[in-house]
């Protein structure tokens, strides 16, 4: 006979039973409760798109203000230059101006001084101990220095009939006529004061102002391009002016002449040759510049 069974075994199993169910049920609705918290796949990638184009944005704000700050920056920049660029050109201007009225000043002092001491002999013959004479000698002595043609038009009236080399003609006239052609220099109408000095150069072969005109004849041949009569006046003050006080400054403009021509051989000669001679003038100093500038052009030498 099939052994009875004892009555608290049957009410333990159900009891197991139950509970097994109950943890089951409870497992099962916390995984369905975790699955449906956690966001799809399709939420997970639109959020990582949503956040790549908000730090895009972000990024492309960034450097748009960056460009516009470097945009503002250059145009900075470039109006300082431009500021920087019209200032030069004023100082250029102004040395300019500056040099060329010191060089008018000179050159009516220079034209003056060789006619005082025929003035001068007037009272000297009347009266031997006019004090006049003394200052008039001091004065006429640093005129006629630089230019060996100055003491011919004072000692013309010496013979019975002796006439000068050349018609010394008016000292007005002179300088009337070098300083139209030095304010055509002063006015940038370089074509117009290089005519000017050529035509006074001729009417006037021995004046006192003949180095003068020459030098400035070169430089409006030079400001125009025109090397070779540029170069052609700039050594006419050497070989007939050689102690002239335009010497340093036409041997410098002989380098430039040159180097203008393309002779670069006989351009850094000549400058060389200007530092060896006036080592301590602005021509000197110039000629360095020069020499360092065409060293670069040229990759050295």
């Amino acid at each position: 006979m099939m052994r009875a069974m004892r009555p608290s075994a049957v009410r333990s199993f159900p009891l197991r039973s139950i509970a097994a169910a109950c943890i089951a049920a409870a497992v099962l609705a916390a995984a369905g409760a975790s699955a449906q918290s956690r966001p799809s796949l399709s939420d997970r990638v639109a959020a990582l798109e949503t956040r790549m184009q908000q730090n895009q944005t972000e990024q492309s704000v960034e450097q748009l203000n960056r460009i516009a700050q470097l945009e503002s920056d250059v145009k900075a920049l470039r109006n300082l230059i431009e500021q920087m660029q019209n200032e030069n050109e004023q100082l250029k201007q102004q040395d300019k101006a500056q040099y060329i009225d010191l060089d008018s000043r000179l050159s009516r002092i220079e034209n003056a001084a060789p006619t005082m001491p025929a003035t001068a002999t007037k009272p000297a013959a009347t009266r031997a101990p006019v004090p006049v004479a003394s200052p008039t000698i001091v004065v006429a002595k640093p005129a006629a220095a630089p230019i060996a043609t100055v003491a011919a038009p004072p000692v013309a009236p010496t013979g019975a009939g002796a006439t000068p080399p050349a018609t010394p003609g008016n000292p007005a006239d002179e300088q009337a006529a070098y300083d139209a052609a030095l304010a055509a220099v002063r006015a940038d109408q370089y074509a117009d004061s290089a005519n000017r000095f050529n035509t006074f150069v001729q009417q006037y072969p021995n004046s006192p102002l003949a180095p003068n005109a020459y030098y400035w004849m070169g430089e409006s041949y030079y400001v125009t391009q025109n090397y070779q009569l540029a170069l052609d006046a700039f050594k006419t003050v050497l070989t007939r002016y050689p102690d002239s006080p335009k010497t340093p400054g036409a041997m410098l403009k002989i380098g430039y002449s040159q180097d203008g021509l393309k002779q670069r051989d006989a351009a850094q000669a000549t400058l060389r040759d200007v530092i060896q001679k006036y080592p301590n003038s602005d021509e000197a100093g110039q000629a360095q510049s020069r020499l360092r500038a065409m060293s670069m052009d040229t990759g050295g030498g």
